[in-house]
């Protein structure tokens, strides 16, 4: 199994993702440093909101095979800088969270450009609290 870096905002559903992945009870806790999960690496929300860490994300992207940039539909903002994904030598994927609280299209197509201005190569759409679409992101890191 390919081992998948996860970077996104604070609150934005990577350590959620992580749990339901690695089929773990959810329960909130917020990430305070990197952590390493089986074969997940799960990322501070600091690390993309504060500029002066992306060196930490780059480090971190050493031990993993795909680089997974986490948007939350329900926010309106990136932090990802255009062509971001060009500061990794690894697959960039996107992965739009909550969906399940998009009931918006726009509002799930605005995500998905985000990640694309990102640089993120493969869309995915997924909704933790529902499994929807967390099935073909198992099936991507196999």
């Amino acid at each position: 199994m390919k081992t998948l870096l996860l970077i996104g905002r604070t609150g934005s559903g990577k350590t959620t993702l992580t749990q339901v992945l690695n089929k773990e009870c959810v329960q909130y806790k917020k990430t305070q440093a990197v952590e390493v999960c089986e074969n997940i690496i799960d990322t501070p929300g600091e690390y993309i909101e504060n500029r002066a860490y992306y060196k930490a994300l780059i480090v971190s992207s050493v031990e993993a095979d795909i680089i997974a940039f986490i948007q939350d539909c329900t926010e309106e903002e990136s932090l990802f800088p255009p062509e971001f994904a060009g500061a990794f030598q690894k697959t960039v994927i996107g992965i739009i969270t909550k969906i399940d609280l998009c009931k918006c299209e726009n509002s799930i197509k605005r995500a998905q450009k985000l990640l694309e201005v990102a640089g993120a190569k493969k869309i995915f759409k997924i909704s933790s609290t529902e499994n929807s679409g967390i099935d073909e992101i198992k099936k991507y890191i196999q």
